[in-house]
């Protein structure tokens, strides 16, 4: 599989985790508002996520993630586990994948590990033993998961509502009501927006219940989609710093990749 499309993957990942699980919390500020008022229910929830994601300290889940391909009727489903820690003024993420199921084969084990330490992003795999290591940004300027993330995908919660609503159209999908366990946002990519040549529409799924993230759906301008679904997510439990550490396993072919500089 393409290693752009797994990048993609993992960015879609980082968004999921630290941007869309305090949603409920919007959606239990619409409930107290007065029936009489008229409030924007997707204002009122973006400028809610803004706010409330400042309080993520950490993040783990199960991940199952599927990769379309319509025209070329292909789909390959990928499971594995995902851990994300802020600290003071970093932060880490780490993505196992261990299985892959692919169109109607019999699911079968499959590692491969992508690990984020503010500077390298590498990249593990098991299967043809290579590891490739990229530098992203200068040593002494590392960015965060979220920065990451917004390089390739629209960073909800972080971006200003200004700035989403000159990228998409936004819609709920459903009014939203305390019958409805899902909230369901659909974002349309406007036809001058920066995400234009990647995506034509994002969808999520936000669990009422669970006060989480349940799915996210991306259509690209190749109709390929992917679809991630997090399951039995834990928030702001403690995660072993160890957890964020590897070694190149022996024998397994090495790259390193620096980071390329635009010219002067």
């Amino acid at each position: 599989m393409d290693k752009r499309i797994i990048s993609k993957a993992v960015f879609s990942l980082i968004l999921m985790v630290t941007v869309f699980w305090p949603v409920a919390c919007a959606e239990s500020m619409l409930d107290r508002q007065p029936e009489e008022v008229d409030v924007d229910p997707i204002e009122t929830i973006l400028k809610q996520l803004r706010h409330e994601t400042a309080k993520l300290k950490s993040y783990q889940a199960q991940v199952e993630y599927v990769f379309m391909q319509p025209l070329l009727e292909s789909k390959s489903l990928r499971k594995g586990v995902l851990y994300y820690q802020r600290y003071n003024s970093s932060s880490r993420l780490r993505m196992n994948f261990q299985t892959l199921k692919q169109d109607d084969e019999r699911e079968q084990k499959y590692a491969e590990q992508f690990i984020f330490d503010g500077v390298w992003l590498t990249r593990i795999d098991y299967q043809i033993e290579t590891v490739e290591r990229r530098q992203l940004v200068e040593p002494n300027e590392p960015i965060g998961a979220f920065e990451l993330a917004g390089r390739n995908f629209p960073i909800i919660g972080f971006s200003g509502i200004e700035d989403l609503n000159k990228q998409f159209e936004i819609n709920l999908v459903e009014k939203l009501d305390k019958e409805v366990r899902f909230v369901h946002m659909h974002l349309e990519v406007k036809p001058d927006s920066v995400y234009s040549d990647d995506y034509t529409s994002i969808d999520f799924w936000i669990d009422r219940e669970l006060y989480m993230p349940a799915k996210i759906v991306a259509v690209t301008t190749e109709e390929d989609i992917y679809q991630i679904e997090l399951l039995k997510p834990k928030i702001n439990a403690k995660i072993d710093k160890k957890i964020f550490d590897f070694k190149i396993p022996k024998g397994f072919d090495f790259e390193e990749i620096p980071l390329q500089k635009e010219p002067k």
